[in-house]
């Protein structure tokens, strides 16, 4: 099996840290009798065995047993380093869906709620500095459809467009030393029409008198220092990064940015340092990179740039939502550059941070996407809003996502055309992700019926096959305008919601395609069907060809990178192989370079 032994904070890196994944002790709780029956005593072992961080439901787990359990329990006993005992000692969780309770020998430490983001606790107290233990319980309802499930359906077996579920802890756990007083959180803020840099920095603890180095390189040589007394827990930091040195070195601005074309990134290291003691030292990156929407179109670095995206679903045969290695992530760029695509749709996942790490270094847009709930309640709103907080505070610093999409398809919001108060919700999450993020563009509904967006972000199958000329010829009048916006509406779904209309933001055909076809002996569906893969590249060819000849289209994102299931439409098998040349899928990609510019 492969180890997932890469360090799980790519932007937050510090050189000592104890990975816990492999083997726990595990049990299934259907009664919810463990917490009662104090299965977190470490007295209490728990009869079976699961390989973290796969979820129960997959093969990597060891256990691959799909049906509903909706309380499970996890243990492992570890050691600690003893050369830690002078520092605080953190247990950290990658992400853990949905509730987590959390216990370090037998003592109960903390607890957190989403499936899809990033928590920890400070243990040092609960150590013996022997031989410690750690208990997890894990509530994930289900059939319970007001918490942001995304693609994992709540009906036990597969069907459609909905997958099999992931329970429990499905991302990397971990140890870290920390000293009392360290680095907490790092935002940059880049500013390429400047040169400037701006880090915003919070510390732990007394920081106050502390000193602070800030090294910055470009490319193996160093681009700026800095040092700061730190007065506070909170500093910010300006740095002029594109001032004299670009042109004394003959270096240009756009050699500097970051671009799916050229992925340039700064590297830092954070020193922190008191009374002539290393108190702490964490490398992070950034990118310089600056994307807005002007004129119905989208600039990346102040030029117009047209995005060819590629649907993602982050699903794998052996491991569901969990990658199987860190060069399984890494190979998903890699094979969808390879066609030609400059960036992805992360769809109804929030995924592993070690892919973001790929897509900054590789060189491949994003935009981040959250699990949604089914249903609207007042429940529902408040949990989708906390994981978007907690997800932009994860991901902030990724040069590679440029867009976030707290809603599809009208997903958890099904009467917002008419219904004011999931308008209220989805103007909410617009503006709550604006003003925690003013650097990216925030789709408000993707697919139909939005509000207030930065993008139109524009769903339609409705392509035909080729002998359904008539079809065909809608789906292209559908791509065509009258006075700047779409002349049909999609899959007979209204564009805007009702009071809502196009405000000259792009316009991009953000789901289509579809195109299915059985490469082995899987069986499944898509939206239209070939037999081979020449046909494939045939329908590909045809369909992209619609795409392009629209004068209005500012992007599109194809169905979809890869088979996922009873879902047979991807370019891709499930297990990653290419159903037809990607060189061919390429060269069609690459027919159009750039947007229309319009005046």
């Amino acid at each position: 099996m492969a180890k997932r032994i890469e360090y799980p904070r790519p932007q937050f890196v510090r050189e000592s840290w104890q990975n816990l994944n492999g083997t726990w002790q595990f049990a299934f709780d259907d009664g919810n009798v463990g917490l009662a029956d104090r299965w977190f005593d470490t007295g209490r072992e728990l009869q079976g065995r699961i390989e973290v961080p796969f979820a129960y439901q997959s093969s990597l787990s060891g256990i691959h047993d799909p049906s509903f359990h909706d309380w499970v329990w996890y243990k492992r006993n570890f050691r600690v380093d003893e050369a830690w005992k002078n520092k605080r000692v953190w247990l950290r969780f990658g992400a853990v869906d949905y509730r987590a309770w959390v216990y370090v020998n037998g003592k109960y430490v903390g607890t957190h709620e989403g499936g899809h983001t990033p928590f920890g606790f400070d243990i040092t107290e609960e150590l013996t500095w022997q031989e410690e233990q750690i208990a997890v319980r894990v509530e994930d309802p289900s059939t319970d459809e007001t918490i942001p499930r995304g693609k994992q359906f709540w009906v036990e077996q597969s069907a459609g467009i909905w997958y099999t579920r992931t329970t429990g802890i499905w991302q990397t756990v971990w140890l870290e030393p920390v000293d009392p007083v360290h680095l907490e959180t790092v935002r940059f803020h880049p500013d390429i029409d400047r040169g400037d840099i701006s880090i915003e920095l919070e510390f732990a603890g007394p920081a106050a008198g502390a000193e602070l180095g800030i090294e910055i390189a470009f490319q193996g040589r160093t681009a700026a220092r800095d040092r700061i007394v730190i007065l506070d827990r909170y500093a910010r930091r300006s740095i002029n990064l594109f001032g004299r040195e670009i042109f004394r070195t003959g270096y240009h601005q756009p050699g500097w940015t970051w671009t799916p074309e050229h992925p340039n990134l700064f590297e830092v290291t954070f020193t922190l340092r008191k009374d002539g003691r290393t108190l702490d030292e964490v490398r992070s990156y950034f990118g310089m990179r600056k994307v807005r929407q002007e004129n119905g179109m989208v600039f990346l670095n102040n030029k117009p740039y047209y995005q060819r995206l590629i649907l993602d679903q982050g699903y794998w045969p052996e491991g569901l939502l969990t990658a199987p290695s860190d060069d399984d992530l890494r190979r998903d760029i890699e094979l969808a550059k390879a066609m030609g695509f400059n960036g992805c749709r992360k769809h109804q996942k929030v995924e592993d941070p070690r892919f973001l790490y790929w897509a900054d270094k590789l060189g491949f847009i994003v935009w981040g996407e959250c699990a949604s709930s089914p249903s609207y309640s007042n429940g529902a709103a408040a949990r989708l809003t906390k994981e978007w907080i907690e997800i932009v505070e994860r991901d902030y610093n990724h040069p590679s996502i440029l867009v976030w999409v707290p809603l599809n398809e009208s997903w958890g919001v099904p009467n917002i055309r008419g219904d004011s108060r999931q308008q209220h919700h989805s103007l909410a999450l617009y503006s709550l992700i604006h003003s925690l993020d003013p650097t990216r563009l925030v789709i408000s509904n993707d697919g139909w019926e939005m509000t207030r967006t930065d993008i139109c972000a524009v769903h339609n199958y409705n392509h035909g096959l080729p002998e359904e000329t008539e079809k065909y010829a809608e789906f292209k009048r559908a791509l065509a305008t009258k006075d700047g916006i779409l002349q049909s509406q999609p899959s007979l779904r209204a564009l805007y919601a009702d009071g809502f209309g196009h405000l000259g933001e792009p316009i991009l055909l953000t789901e289509f395609g579809g195109i299915a076809y059985k490469a082995g002996a899987e069986s499944g569906w898509g939206y239209t069907s070939v037999s081979t893969s020449e046909e494939l590249v045939r329908e590909y060819r045809r369909v992209l060809e619609a795409v392009y000849e629209s004068r209005v289209l500012n992007g599109f994102c194809y169905t979809q990178l890869t088979d996922v299931e009873q879902e047979i439409n991807g370019l891709l098998t499930y297990d990653r192989k290419p159903k037809c040349d990607p060189e061919e899928i390429r060269k069609i990609n690459l027919m159009r370079h750039s947007p229309v510019i319009r005046e």
